[in-house]
């Protein structure tokens, strides 16, 4: 392995310090090197504070004049929420720049790379592109696309039950299963559930993780008629709601509007929510890179009959439920072997006495 290669992977890792905390920016990781040594590393922590370059020029703890500067993402040329990146890696002297892959962002896009060219820096990359790219599927898909990444979440018996015929479903999986769901939390922009779970299982919908700098994710109730209660848990609590129905109807308390609380109106031809319509909104206008569905089997085979889910999450049980218990997915239309939906395993694991396996949808 060349030192290029084990700096650009010191990158990746510097990178993932800000995985809860970055959004809707992307997950940046940076070192600067001069003489063979090490000088400064840095990362992305916040949306509007210093990207990872100038994080780690402002560490340095040598002259940077003739170093060389390793990032896992092209160094921004425009101004946005601060000043551009490649301005301070010119006035700092660095000589030479190795990046992990071009921005996708088309305000950027080999502009940055130009810039640094056009100032006399050696410009190396791409570099373990591919790694690069998994830090940020969703910002990628955001500025391609203009929809986030949507995964989808769901835990199930062995015999593929999500819950009891009763409803009865807590809980399934065990206490490492259901720790793991709060990272995917975290590093989502927006937490989708449907209003059937809501009233089932009255959900906080939040992140609760005790040990890392999170940004809570962006809660959506998808409720066509307005069933929401009041009295709903995941209003008491703090974050910000997205309400979202098929009519045209104001949603408040018996006392007062919810403050944190915004609603808007998507319906479709039939008279339910317009899922692409609402995953278009959350990418356009709420800035979301990542999305996690967790809901019940018809809002997520909503989801997928829809073309819309990129990644499934299974929690599987050592558990049967019995041929009675709740489905997986509620996906009608699926009648013969060519009406399939294939997947794709890219990872399974075990997580205490539970599975975990995280699959690809192909055929969207």
């Amino acid at each position: 392995m060349n030192t290029d290669t084990t700096y650009m992977q010191r990158c990746i890792e510097l990178a993932l310090k800000g995985e809860y905390s970055s959004k809707p920016n992307p997950r940046v990781g940076c070192l600067i090197v001069k003489e063979g040594q090490v000088i400064a590393e840095g990362w992305h922590q916040f949306a509007g504070e210093v990207h990872a370059e100038v994080h780690a020029l402002n560490q340095a703890q040598a002259s940077t004049s003739g170093a060389s500067l390793y990032v896992t993402l092209e160094p921004c040329s425009h101004h946005g929420r601060t000043a551009p990146c490649c301005d301070a890696i010119i006035a700092a002297g660095v000589s030479k720049v190795v990046y992990g892959m071009i921005d996708p962002n088309p305000e950027v896009a080999g502009k940055g790379l130009s810039k640094l060219k056009a100032a006399g820096i050696e410009v190396i990359g791409p570099l373990l592109a591919e790694k690069c790219a998994d830090l940020n599927p969703g910002f990628i898909k955001r500025m391609t696309s203009a929809l986030p990444y949507v995964r989808c979440k769901m835990a199930m018996s062995s015999d593929g039950r999500t819950a009891m015929a009763s409803g009865e479903s807590k809980w399934i999986t065990g206490v490492e299963a259901r720790q793991d769901v709060q990272k995917f939390r975290a590093r989502s922009s927006a937490l989708i559930s449907g209003i059937e779970t809501v009233l089932a299982d009255d959900p906080s919908l939040n992140v609760r993780l005790d040990d890392a700098e999170v940004l809570q994710p962006l809660r959506v109730i998808c409720d066509s008629n307005l069933r929401l209660s009041p009295e709903a848990k995941t209003l008491q609590i703090p974050g910000n709601i997205l309400l979202v129905s098929a009519i045209e109807k104001e949603f408040e308390t018996a006392e007062k509007k919810v403050a944190n609380l915004e609603q808007i109106c998507l319906p479709n031809a039939e008279k339910k929510i317009d899922l692409h319509a609402l995953l278009k909104f959350l990418a356009q206008v709420k800035e979301c890179n990542e999305v996690l569905i967790e809901s019940g089997s018809t809002l997520a085979g909503a989801f997928i009959k829809a073309g819309l889910v990129d990644e499934i999450i299974l929690y599987m049980a050592p558990k049967l439920l019995g041929h009675k218990g709740l489905p997986l997915f509620t996906l009608p239309g699926l009648e013969n072997m060519e009406d399939q939906i294939s997947l794709e395993y890219s990872d399974v694991s075990l997580l205490g006495k539970d599975c975990r396996m995280r699959v690809r949808v192909l055929n969207k």
